[in-house]
Parts: C-alpha cells; structure tokens; sequence
C-alpha cells in the first residue's frame, strides 16, 4: 500500500534539514513519519493519502475560525488579485492596526512584523533600547521565538527534542538572559534584587502554551507588574498564542494586566504569517522611523496577510463567540480527563478557555520542571493511538491542543470517544 507521506519526507530528507521547515514537525518524539496534509476545511484535515483527521493543533492556534472559512478566504482572495505585495503602505495595515488597538487597549500603537519571533526581538530591543539596560527575565519553558537571546531555556521544540539552548547562540548573549522558573515570583524577587538596574524586561507568556499549557497561579502576573514597575523594567507579554485566543483582549484582559509591550501573531494572520509588536505611545514612538531604535521588513503588513487577519479580528470582535470556545473547550477538556480516569491512567489535564492539554502525571503542572516529569513514552503512545482513531494532535508532549468554532459538539464526542480507547489501550499495555 502507497504511503505519499512517507514518500514525501522521503524527498524532503534530501533537501530540507530534518525534512521539515519547523523541528516538531518532524515527529521525532512520537516515532513516526510526519503527516503530510493536502488540504483541510473547517475542524478537519486530510492528508495526502486521503485520510481524514479533527484537527487539534489548528496550525498551532492561528485557525481560530476553523480551516477555509469563507469570509477569509474571500478576503484573501479579493487583495490577491490586487496583487500580492507592494512594499509600499496601504489602507487595509491602517485598519489593521486601528483594529488591533481599539481591541487591546494597552496597545496604543502597534508595529506590524512578519512573525511571532519577530515580534518578540523586535519587542526586546525597543526595550532594551528605550530603558538604556541589557539584561532580561524570561520563564523557563516559555518560548518567544528562536532569537539569540531567547533560547535560554526555552519551550516549544527545544523541550521537545532535548536541545539545551542552541548552538550557535553567543555567550555573552545568552548572559545577558535571566530565565526563572514560572509561577516563582520569590525568584523574580531575587533576581531583581541582584540585578534590578540592570533588567530592561520581563517578558512572559501570560498562559504557558510551549511547554505545554501552563496557567499562571493567582497573583503571578500581578507580582510581575508590580516588581517591573518599582524597578523601571517592562513588562512584556508574549501573547502570540493567547492574543484573540482566550478573549477579544487577549489574556491581558483575562487577568486584568496591562504590559507595557504585547507582541502578537498567530491568529492576526488568519492563517498568513504575520506578527506584531506594540503598546505604550511613549515607548512606541522610539520605533524608527518616528525614533532612533532600528526595525525593519520588506514585507511586513503584507497586504494578502492583512486581508485574511482582519476578516478573522472583525468575526472576533463578538465577544460572545468566545463563550462558545469556552463551552467546548471544556467539553473537551473535562472529557479526555474523565476518559483517563475511569481507565485508571494518570494524568493532569491544564485547560482555560479553548486551549489545553494533556499530561501524563499525576501533576501538578505549574512550570517546566513539573511539565517535563510527564511520561514522554506514554504520550508517544497515546499520540499514534489518537491519529489511528482520526484525531489529529501535535507531536509533542510539550504542547498545546486548540479548539475551533469549527469543531462541533458530535465532532468533540467523537474525539472523546476516541480518547477512551487510547486510554484503555494505555492501562492495558503501558501504564
């Protein structure tokens, strides 16, 4: 029997690194040959053997609205054929970031980019340029991006492939990065303590997404606003993941914090790569080329990737979708937790909103060193029993799963029903 994505990472060997453009693409922590997807509408996948998936990944969040939606596609489809790029300003960027700031209110101006990573260098250097300071504090686990100065420690598929840090990362970068232990703000005491006059920023996911989903403890967040502002740091949210995910506001409005500097991506694109930086005018306004701290793109507010975020931001600006996400994020999140236990296997299920995941430990999971205890083999296992029974989730253990307004209630079940026989599976031959 032909097997096109075995065939296709075939040929991808021979000439991407890894085969893929992206490290936990490659599936190596679940022992199998990456999916190849031909094509996907709504809260389903099919591959390029024509099997058909519900998609837990959403392409790692940005399909918020579910695959192809229409009014999407058709606004992509209306500036394609206007042409793709001009490197010139357009209207639609204007609207783009009068949407962004009138929806997120700490961003009082924003800067367009083309990626998350961008975003958070971007964010870094106007912080480090604007306080006169070097160094920053980071959370271990959380990923901002593959920049130099944040791999210290970092989430996503450097915890997934049990890379520690990077090669290729100059040291006196790398001590130029302070990175503590999530939800411990007796660490972020001390660390001010020693270096306050030095710190220009904190940057953290205000919900962990990269080492899995990791919610901040009650008053973790407060405590960093507060200790940045009693030493002139700032406070930067990465809210690639989390921005429109969890709210209208982003997690910010969640949890009633307000950074100085929010970076965002993901679902601004719709899909597209985009990313953004922004927030308080007074530090915005040192932004070349309004001030002397240098940023640039050739194709940033791209105006194909405008068209397609701004349909999804304008569908998103009803807040009471997101009592929907709510609602079926819970369902499925309570679901898989209950199917796990009443098979008897342990795990700690982290959820808000309609992001979450799965751990398997007996938790619980407040921050990378409690993250990183969950079994890898058992998620390995688990992983490869979901794919055959048609749900499709990231190939790692250190990530997190998404829910679509696409995804239905019978398409939820189904998954939860696929759940129970991954998790018999588990208590019978692993666990």
């Amino acid at each position: 029997m032909v097997n096109r994505s075995k065939e296709l990472f075939e040929r991808a060997l021979r000439c991407i690194p890894g085969g893929v453009n992206s490290p936990v693409r490659a599936a190596k922590a679940v022992g199998t040959v990456p999916v190849f997807i031909s094509d996907a509408e709504g809260a389903m996948l099919r591959d390029a053997d024509g099997r058909e998936y519900i998609d837990y990944v959403c392409s790692w969040g940005p399909m918020i609205l579910g695959h192809a939606h229409g009014e999407v596609i058709e606004a992509v489809r209306r500036w394609a054929e206007r042409g793709t790029s001009y490197g010139a300003p357009t209207e639609i960027e204007v609207e783009m970031a009068e949407t962004i700031c009138a929806m997120v209110p700490s961003m009082e101006m924003v800067r367009m980019v083309n990626s998350g990573t961008e975003a958070t260098m971007s964010a870094i250097r106007l912080a480090r340029g604007f306080t006169g300071r070097d160094k920053i504090i980071k959370f271990d686990g959380c990923y901002h991006g593959h920049a130099d100065s944040l791999l210290v420690s970092a989430g996503s598929g450097v915890a997934t492939l049990g890379i520690p840090g990077s090669p290729g990362v100059p040291a006196d970068l790398a001590r130029h990065t302070v990175s503590l232990p999530f939800n411990d703000l007796e660490a972020v005491g001390l660390a001010f303590r020693r270096f306050g006059s030095e710190v220009a920023a904190v940057i953290v996911e205000p919900v962990a997404g990269n080492m899995g989903v990791v919610l901040p403890e009650e008053g973790f967040l407060q405590g960093l606003r507060d200790m940045t502002s009693r030493y002139g740091a700032l406070l930067i949210f990465d809210e690639v993941i989390t921005g429109f995910r969890l709210s209208a506001g982003g997690a910010q409005e969640v949890f009633s914090i307000r950074p100085d500097l929010t970076c965002l991506g993901k679902i601004i694109g719709g899909g597209l790569p985009v990313g953004a930086y922004g927030g308080r005018r007074d530090i915005m306004e040192r932004v070349a080329p309004q001030g002397d701290i240098y940023q640039a793109g050739t194709l940033s507010g791209n105006p194909v990737a405008m068209a397609a975020g701004l349909a999804t931001l304008k569908i998103l600006r009803d807040g009471s979708l997101y009592n929907d996400l709510k609602e079926k994020g819970k369902m499925l999140f309570s679901g898989l937790k209950e199917a796990a236990e009443s098979s008897g296997v342990s795990v700690t299920v982290n959820s808000i909103g309609s992001m979450g995941s799965v751990f398997f430990t007996k938790g619980p999971v407040k921050d990378f060193e409690s993250a990183a205890r969950a079994s890898t083999r058992i998620f390995r296992e688990y992983y490869g029993q979901m794919l055959r029974g048609g749900i499709y989730l990231a190939p790692s253990a250190f990530e997190a799963s998404f829910v679509s307004l696409a995804h239905s209630q019978q398409l939820i079940e189904k998954t939860i029903n696929s759940a129970k026989e991954a998790f018999r599976f588990l208590a019978a031959e692993i666990c």
